[in-house]
């Protein structure tokens, strides 16, 4: 059978072309047409270029000149302006514009990226909106997360977010720089203008304008 009906994709190559032809013929750029699989409920605005081994399957929508691969999976997604996707899987994410992805990074449900975040290589984003110009570096994960605007979250941050029962919320404020390698312990507030130091076990809410350091961490509170 040539056609998946819960991504909308026909593998049939005369098919295949079609659609990518049909794309073309409306201002989109591909490097390798005879490599791409694009499903038939996909849209792409002009300008975008996509790259060799990507796959736009289901309800997802591509804004303009957007770069897209090489080898990168996208799945029931909203896809803004100007947003890149390298060697990444994204399902039933947001990226609004101006975007950065990966490489090799794994976008889940309910994963909401604002205008200008770059998200790192290696790093993991589920059910977290992520504000204007967050900055998440390499091997992090983020789970049921509220990150404000301009915050900075270090590599190796992970948001512990499954205690063994429930999932649990944590919410960072604004300016906010968490350091290499944080364990933030959900539920867990961190607020505007605080700072993590490399290496913290945070099991408590931090003040705004603090700083929480240490295993566990202690919070130091700015005088």
């Amino acid at each position: 059978m040539s056609v998946y009906p819960q991504i909308g994709l026909d593998i049939e190559p005369t098919k295949r072309n079609e659609i990518n032809q049909h794309w073309i013929q409306s201002g989109v750029i591909f490097i390798d047409p005879f490599t791409v699989y694009i499903s038939h409920e996909t849209t792409i605005e002009p300008g975008t270029v996509i790259y060799p081994n990507t796959y736009l399957l289901a309800h997802t929508t591509v804004g303009k000149d957007c770069v897209l691969g090489p080898n990168s999976f996208v799945q029931d997604s909203k896809i803004g302006d100007n947003c890149t996707i390298r060697f990444s899987v994204v399902e039933q994410a947001v990226l609004e514009n101006n975007v950065s992805v990966g490489p090799f990074a794994h976008l889940r449900k309910g994963a909401h990226l604002a205008d200008n975040v770059h998200m790192g290589n290696f790093g993991e984003i589920k059910n977290s909106y992520l504000g204007p110009d967050v900055k998440m570096g390499h091997f992090s994960y983020l789970g049921d997360a509220t990150i404000g605007k301009n915050t900075n979250i270090g590599a190796g941050t992970i948001t512990c977010n499954y205690d063994g029962v429930n999932k649990n919320p944590t919410h960072i404020g604004e300016n906010v720089f968490i350091g290499s390698d944080t364990m933030l312990v959900a539920p867990v507030n961190i607020g505007h203008n605080a700072k993590t130091g490399a290496g913290s076990v945070v099991t408590h809410d931090v003040p705004a304008d603090a700083v929480a350091f240490g295993v566990p961490a202690r919070v130091r509170v700015k005088e």
